[in-house]
Protein backbone atom coordinates (compact mmCIF):
# COMPACT_ATOMS: atom_id res chain seq x y z
CA UNK A 1 0.00 0.00 0.00
CA UNK A 2 1.23 3.71 -1.05
CA UNK A 3 1.09 6.47 1.48
CA UNK A 4 -1.01 9.18 0.32
CA UNK A 5 0.76 11.94 -1.18
CA UNK A 6 1.42 14.87 1.24
CA UNK A 7 0.48 18.72 0.57
CA UNK A 8 2.98 21.59 1.30
CA UNK A 9 1.22 24.65 2.18
CA UNK A 10 2.30 27.89 4.13
CA UNK A 11 -0.09 28.59 7.19
CA UNK A 12 -0.27 31.77 9.09
CA UNK A 13 -0.48 31.22 12.50
CA UNK A 14 -0.39 33.70 15.54
CA UNK A 15 1.15 36.32 13.08
CA UNK A 16 3.97 33.82 11.98
CA UNK A 17 3.98 31.53 8.64
CA UNK A 18 4.45 27.98 8.84
CA UNK A 19 5.55 25.49 5.86
CA UNK A 20 4.13 22.07 6.64
CA UNK A 21 3.50 18.98 4.75
CA UNK A 22 0.63 17.48 5.56
CA UNK A 23 -1.44 14.14 4.65
CA UNK A 24 -4.82 16.46 2.80
CA UNK A 25 -6.70 14.00 5.24
CA UNK A 26 -5.25 15.89 8.65
CA UNK A 27 -7.13 18.24 11.06
CA UNK A 28 -5.96 21.41 11.40
CA UNK A 29 -5.71 20.14 14.81
CA UNK A 30 -3.44 17.45 13.86
CA UNK A 31 -1.81 19.61 11.87
CA UNK A 32 -1.05 22.13 14.56
CA UNK A 33 0.09 19.52 17.12
CA UNK A 34 1.59 17.11 15.45
CA UNK A 35 3.28 19.45 12.76
CA UNK A 36 3.75 22.51 14.27
CA UNK A 37 4.35 21.73 17.89
CA UNK A 38 1.88 23.98 19.06
CA UNK A 39 0.18 21.65 21.46
CA UNK A 40 -1.59 24.03 23.59
CA UNK A 41 -4.50 23.34 21.63
CA UNK A 42 -6.13 20.43 23.49
CA UNK A 43 -7.52 16.43 21.64
CA UNK A 44 -10.67 16.09 23.28
CA UNK A 45 -13.94 13.98 21.65
CA UNK A 46 -12.50 14.60 17.94
CA UNK A 47 -16.21 14.67 17.39
CA UNK A 48 -16.92 18.46 17.60
CA UNK A 49 -18.79 18.12 21.04
CA UNK A 50 -16.40 19.45 23.81
CA UNK A 51 -14.51 22.72 22.21
CA UNK A 52 -11.63 21.74 23.95
CA UNK A 53 -9.64 22.21 20.27
CA UNK A 54 -11.28 25.32 19.92
CA UNK A 55 -9.00 27.92 17.61
CA UNK A 56 -9.61 31.41 15.99
CA UNK A 57 -9.96 31.18 11.47
CA UNK A 58 -10.48 35.19 10.96
CA UNK A 59 -11.45 35.84 14.12
CA UNK A 60 -13.87 33.05 14.11
CA UNK A 61 -13.28 30.33 16.66
CA UNK A 62 -13.83 26.69 15.53
CA UNK A 63 -13.69 23.36 16.12
CA UNK A 64 -9.90 22.25 14.44
CA UNK A 65 -11.15 18.64 14.86
CA UNK A 66 -13.69 18.94 12.33
CA UNK A 67 -11.61 21.41 10.30
CA UNK A 68 -9.78 19.95 7.46
CA UNK A 69 -6.34 21.72 7.54
CA UNK A 70 -6.14 22.40 3.54
CA UNK A 71 -9.23 24.24 4.39
CA UNK A 72 -6.94 26.59 6.49
CA UNK A 73 -4.69 27.15 4.09
CA UNK A 74 -4.06 31.42 3.16
CA UNK A 75 -6.68 32.24 6.41
CA UNK A 76 -5.25 33.89 9.50
CA UNK A 77 -5.02 30.54 12.06
CA UNK A 78 -4.70 32.04 16.12
CA UNK A 79 -4.29 28.97 18.62
CA UNK A 80 -3.86 29.78 22.78
CA UNK A 81 -0.17 30.09 21.88
CA UNK A 82 -0.50 33.60 20.39
CA UNK A 83 -2.69 34.65 22.72
CA UNK A 84 0.26 36.28 25.45
CA UNK A 85 2.34 38.64 23.68
CA UNK A 86 5.92 37.56 24.92
CA UNK A 87 5.67 36.94 28.45
CA UNK A 88 2.54 39.52 29.03
CA UNK A 89 -0.65 37.55 29.27
CA UNK A 90 -4.23 39.33 28.48
CA UNK A 91 -6.58 40.82 30.73
CA UNK A 92 -8.65 37.52 30.28
CA UNK A 93 -5.91 34.91 31.08
CA UNK A 94 -5.28 37.18 34.22
CA UNK A 95 -8.50 37.07 35.34
CA UNK A 96 -8.73 32.95 34.36
CA UNK A 97 -5.74 32.24 36.35
CA UNK A 98 -6.92 34.79 39.28
CA UNK A 99 -10.22 33.59 39.60
CA UNK A 100 -9.19 29.59 39.94
CA UNK A 101 -11.13 29.49 36.40
CA UNK A 102 -8.87 27.08 35.55
CA UNK A 103 -8.85 24.07 37.63
CA UNK A 104 -7.15 20.91 35.38
CA UNK A 105 -6.66 23.44 32.57
CA UNK A 106 -8.20 20.82 29.90
CA UNK A 107 -10.56 22.78 28.47
CA UNK A 108 -9.06 26.35 29.29
CA UNK A 109 -7.51 26.62 25.70
CA UNK A 110 -10.89 26.33 24.01
CA UNK A 111 -12.48 28.14 26.00
CA UNK A 112 -9.78 31.53 26.33
CA UNK A 113 -10.13 31.24 22.31
CA UNK A 114 -13.84 31.53 22.57
CA UNK A 115 -13.97 34.48 25.17
CA UNK A 116 -11.24 36.16 23.40
CA UNK A 117 -13.13 36.05 19.98
CA UNK A 118 -16.29 37.31 21.81
CA UNK A 119 -14.85 40.13 23.69
CA UNK A 120 -12.57 41.56 20.49
CA UNK A 121 -16.42 41.83 19.04
CA UNK A 122 -18.41 42.42 22.06
CA UNK A 123 -16.53 44.68 24.74
CA UNK A 124 -19.49 44.48 27.40
CA UNK A 125 -21.00 40.99 26.63
CA UNK A 126 -24.27 39.73 28.84
CA UNK A 127 -23.87 36.64 31.25
CA UNK A 128 -26.47 35.65 28.84
CA UNK A 129 -24.27 36.19 25.76
CA UNK A 130 -20.90 35.05 27.42
CA UNK A 131 -22.86 31.79 28.11
CA UNK A 132 -23.83 31.45 24.63
CA UNK A 133 -20.36 32.12 23.41
CA UNK A 134 -18.78 29.64 25.28
CA UNK A 135 -21.84 26.86 25.49
CA UNK A 136 -19.82 24.71 23.02
CA UNK A 137 -17.16 24.56 25.44
CA UNK A 138 -17.57 21.80 28.07
CA UNK A 139 -15.73 21.67 31.74
CA UNK A 140 -16.04 19.08 34.13
CA UNK A 141 -13.84 20.60 36.72
CA UNK A 142 -15.60 24.65 37.39
CA UNK A 143 -19.09 24.51 37.21
CA UNK A 144 -18.80 27.64 34.80
CA UNK A 145 -19.46 30.19 37.12
CA UNK A 146 -16.07 31.15 37.37
CA UNK A 147 -15.24 31.23 34.23
CA UNK A 148 -18.32 33.50 33.29
CA UNK A 149 -16.94 35.57 35.63
CA UNK A 150 -13.32 36.07 34.79
CA UNK A 151 -14.99 36.47 31.58
CA UNK A 152 -16.61 40.03 32.79
CA UNK A 153 -13.60 40.93 34.38
CA UNK A 154 -11.48 40.74 31.78
CA UNK A 155 -14.18 42.89 29.43
CA UNK A 156 -13.93 45.03 32.22
CA UNK A 157 -10.34 45.74 32.70
CA UNK A 158 -10.52 45.53 29.03
CA UNK A 159 -12.90 48.35 29.12
CA UNK A 160 -10.40 50.24 30.96
CA UNK A 161 -12.67 50.31 34.35
CA UNK A 162 -10.42 49.44 37.91
CA UNK A 163 -12.60 46.52 38.05
CA UNK A 164 -11.52 43.90 41.08
CA UNK A 165 -13.15 40.64 42.02
CA UNK A 166 -15.33 39.93 44.42
CA UNK A 167 -14.71 38.19 47.53
CA UNK A 168 -17.36 35.61 46.68
CA UNK A 169 -15.15 34.88 43.56
CA UNK A 170 -11.80 34.68 44.85
CA UNK A 171 -12.54 32.15 47.68
CA UNK A 172 -16.38 31.18 46.73
CA UNK A 173 -19.74 31.97 48.74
Amino acid sequence: MTEPKKVLATFLVNGEPHEVAFAPHKTLLEVLREEMALTGTKHGCELGECGTCTVQVDGTPILSCLCLAVDAVGKDVQTVEGLAKGSELTPLQHCMADLGAAQCGYCTPGVLMAADALLRCNPKPSRDEIKQALAGNLCRCTGYLKIFEAVELAAARMRGEQAEPSKESIYGS
